[in-house]
């Protein structure tokens, strides 16, 4: 079968990189290469800037609702195509299609979908004084970056796209190189709902070589970006002196904090998911689980033979729990995090290897679900975001020293905690140093909610008018009566 020939979208048409130099494009279950991906460079990124530049005017001037109109017909198109993204978002990305075709590929719709409509209401403020009135003007920025990752490939870029076209910037986003696809059939989409051109510019490529050209580009005057901690210190160091603005969603140890008064099977259900949902690789997986001493025996017993039975396979099938995990190197790194963790002195109570699936998934990158515990919190292994299928179960006395647990990592992204006395609960949410806090749940989502983590899990703050607000500028007009 030939390579699928990815192209870059710019200045509304599907082009070959300026260099003509490509990247191979993996397929993590069956372990082959099945596309090529422009690795684009400063002339691609300059030549989307400038088609941003020129369509900027136009866009900006344009009404809410025209804009808006031109969004709904893209996330109706988005739905139109869903089983086609769905099955191309499970190749690229390894993860059960039926994740993608209850998450990610709905999600992508509705980011779109919610901008747009937010985008029309959107207003600024006014405070009036006895001799005038002082309103707020927010302007678009102009010509914005984004940057997304390979976890969540279309949900994410999404979710960065659409506030900033909907409130008038024009947008140059670079997908990850490793889950490229639907960023391009996302492009064919954007051009078949008469997005005008220049508007909206994917273009591929790898961090070192398409990133840092938008990065340090004078004409992108923010970048928007979620992926790894290191790879966030890199944009910030680069950026700040540019005093461009920039959003940093970064990496996360998350906690999920369980105690002895819960609903105990709800809690361990949703647990299991938390773990290991899309193979682990979600920044809000909650892969440290703190449980309160006089349950701790009972919850590991039962959350460990709950893990073994958890099917991983192709993920076309749809009994299949995990796919494959996004490539190989990534496999490698999550073994040798396992392999860290029994040098440790963890107990290992399932998992912790490589996984073979017959079939046309042979040559996949799988691994097991994998517990460990009687790890330190200090532990290299409670410390480092490991972004893969292995989870550590530690316990706790009292609220206190759950505390002490939930805080003691550098991270600061999300947190659960499960109780049934609700006071307990808002107690813990005040003192847990997280930016999203769930109480007897996980991965509840309201689009209308301020998203993002503290200390080394980011800073900035995207989700309803937080994000309208960093994709505009704000001016001050005084009128004097």
């Amino acid at each position: 079968m030939p390579l699928i020939s990815i192209k870059n979208y710019i200045d509304g048409q599907l082009l070959d990189p300026a260099s003509g130099n490509y990247l191979e494009n993996v397929n993590p279950a069956i372990g082959q290469v099945y596309s090529q991906v422009p690795n684009s460079q400063l002339d691609d990124i300059d030549a989307a800037v400038q088609s941003a530049e020129k369509a900027f005017p136009k866009w900006a001037g344009m009404a809410a609702s025209q804009r808006a109109e031109i969004l709904r017909r893209l996330a109706d198109l988005i739905d139109q195509n869903r089983e086609r993204l769905v099955t191309a978002e499970s190749d690229d990305n390894g993860k059960p299609m039926r994740l993608a075709r209850a998450v990610d590929i709905p999600r992508v719709s509705a980011n779109i979908r919610f901008y747009a409509g937010l985008s029309e209401g959107f207003a600024s403020e006014s405070h009036a004084m006895p001799d005038g009135i002082n309103y707020t003007l927010r302007q678009p920025l102009g010509v914005v970056g984004v940057i997304s990752p390979w976890n969540l490939p279309l949900y994410l870029l999404s979710w960065k796209i659409a506030p900033a076209l909907a409130i008038g910037n024009c947008v140059v986003a670079k997908p990850s190189e490793v889950t490229p696809m639907t960023a391009y059939l996302f492009s064919e989409l954007c051009i078949e709902a008469g997005m005008p051109p220049g508007v909206l510019n994917v273009v591929h490529g790898g961090g070192a070589t398409t990133g840092d050209a938008m990065l340090t580009h004078p004409g992108i005057k923010a970048i928007s970006f979620t992926g790894g901690t290191e790879t966030g210190e890199h944009i910030a160091r680069t950026v700040a002196p540019q005093f461009k603005k920039f959003s940093l969603e970064l990496g996360g140890k998350n906690p999920n904090v369980v105690f002895a008064d819960c609903d105990y099977e709800r809690t361990l259900a949703t647990s299991l998911q938390a773990a290991f949902a899309n193979q682990g690789q979600i920044c809000l997986c909650g892969s440290r689980i703190l449980v309160q001493k006089s349950l701790h025996e009972r919850f590991v017993n039962d959350f460990v033979s709950r893990a073994k039975a958890m099917k991983v396979g192709d993920p076309h099938e749809p009994d299949s729990d995990l796919g494959a995990v996004v490539s190989q190197p990534h496999q490698q790194k999550i073994l040798q995090c396992i392999e860290t963790a029994q040098q440790e002195g963890g107990e290992l109570h399932c998992g912790g290897s490589a996984i073979t699936v017959e079939g046309r998934c042979a040559d996949g990158f799988f691994i097991q679900p994998t517990v460990f515990t009687g790890l330190s919190n200090e532990s290299q292994t409670n410390q480092q975001e490991i972004f893969g299928p292995v989870v550590t179960i530690q316990s706790f006395e009292d609220e206190d020293q759950a505390i002490a647990l939930a805080n003691g990592t550098r991270y600061g992204l999300s947190s659960s905690i499960w109780t049934s006395d609700i006071s307990r609960g808002h107690r813990m949410a005040a003192r847990i140093n997280t930016g999203v806090v769930w109480i007897n749940t996980w991965m509840v989502r309201d689009l209308r909610t301020p998203f993002g983590g503290m200390k080394s899990s980011g800073t900035g703050r995207e989700g309803g008018q937080e994000s309208l607000r960093f994709f505009t500028e704000p001016k001050n007009v005084f009128v004097k009566y």
